[in-house]
């Protein structure tokens, strides 16, 4: 294998699979990427046996070929390289090395064989459809932080995403959760989605997906199976196996009932939400809110440093409630709001509150209350 490539573009694609790769690694061919070049451009694969990332740069292809090397490694020393430097990847006469000069720099790798890298791409998709990046990586802000990092309840490691009716439209709908608040964002279902299986995308694709789908003029195309999924943007390729497990039924934890209407101005409220959690104490968190006529006021006592409070003018005309939520999770819903209003929807103390754009009805948050 003989093969030419600008450094950028070599980095921007190396940037996107490396990632993949776990720092630490029990099987040696996992610690590597998959090389291979052949027509006028390099691909490289690789994959932690869940997840795979492919991707392919132009390149100048003197010898096709293919192999695998360190992608950490390689990656470091790529990424160290002079801006516009152009690179060389070669295969030397002594078996298993991998030479890569640039200028006056050269390195050799160790290599491993090909034919013992893994293919995670086997067996078919039942539905394909389209979506803009843009929408697509919508879908994930709005619902990602809510993704339970307890490995024990492992179905509410990732993102929920399947069909609803909602009276006579079909909605592509994708909801997360971690028993204390809940996300749910639904979007006009693409032509293709009909029937698909509900499947949950586990947390660590959600994270590579969210870095891949930043241009927003690219159209994503999505497969998917039973057990699988597939994203192709543009030239890269992102496979994932999904969390084999039952989603819960989410709909029982919305409440229906909550009748005290709360309306807050998003930057305002944030702000005042952050200034007074300063003084919270990192186990605790928590912010009461006094709510009357009006007016709304924002309390956080910490024992050991002392207290904060902070009035807002807000629309309420209900009767007065405290209630109380962990600073933090109110920070990460109001950060997803695109509107300059948001709408509380209260009932009791002890009772889930419910959050929503005045303007928008495809985002709904669900927040469980702390004592305070």
């Amino acid at each position: 294998m003989r093969v030419t490539l600008e450094r950028s573009n070599l980095l921007k694609s190396l940037n996107h699979v490396h990632r993949v790769v776990e720092r630490r690694n029990t099987i040696p061919i996992l610690s590597n990427v998959l090389l291979r070049a052949e027509g006028a451009s390099l691909s490289m694969r690789a994959t932690d046996l869940d997840l795979e990332i492919t991707e392919a740069a132009p390149a100048m292809v003197e010898q096709a070929g293919s192999t695998t090397v360190p992608a950490h490694l390689l990656y470091d020393i790529v990424r160290k390289l002079p801006d516009g430097a152009e690179v060389s990847l070669s295969m030397t006469g002594e078996k298993g090395q991998m030479s890569v000069s640039s200028s006056r720099s050269r390195f050799t790798l160790q290599c491993l064989p090909e034919t013992d890298f893994p293919d995670l791409t086997a067996g078919a998709f039942s539905h394909t459809f389209r979506l803009p990046a843009e929408t697509l990586r919508m879908l994930i802000a709005r619902t990602q932080f809510a993704i339970s990092t307890e490995e024990t309840r492992y179905y509410l490691n990732g993102i929920y995403m399947h069909t609803v009716e909602d009276g006579d439209k079909l909605k592509l709908r994708a909801v997360a959760t971690d028993g204390h608040r809940l996300a749910r964002a639904d979007i006009i279902a693409p032509s293709g989605a009909e029937g698909m299986p509900g499947i949950i995308i586990p947390r660590k694709t959600v994270g590579e997906l969210q870095k891949l789908v930043d241009d927003p003029e690219v159209v994503v195309t999505v497969e998917l199976s039973d057990a699988k999924i597939r994203f192709t943007i543009g030239s890269i390729v992102l496979t994932s196996k999904l969390i084999d497990g039952t989603f819960p039924d989410y709909q029982r934890v919305i409440p229906t009932g909550n009748d005290k209407e709360l309306t807050i101005d998003c930057q305002s409220f944030a702000q005042a939400v952050d200034r007074v959690s300063t003084i919270s104490s990192e186990r605790g968190r928590a912010v009461k809110l006094a709510i009357r006529d009006g007016q709304l006021v924002l309390t956080v006592n910490n024992p050991d440093s002392g207290s904060a409070t902070e009035e807002l003018a807000v629309g309420y005309d209900n009767e007065p409630i405290e209630i109380g939520f962990n600073a933090k999770y109110l920070l990460d819903i109001t950060s997803q709001l695109t509107g300059t209003e948001a709408v509380f929807m209260l009932a009791d103390p002890g009772s889930p509150t419910l959050v929503r754009e005045t303007s928008d009805d495809d985002a709904l948050y669900v927040l469980m209350p702390m004592r305070v």
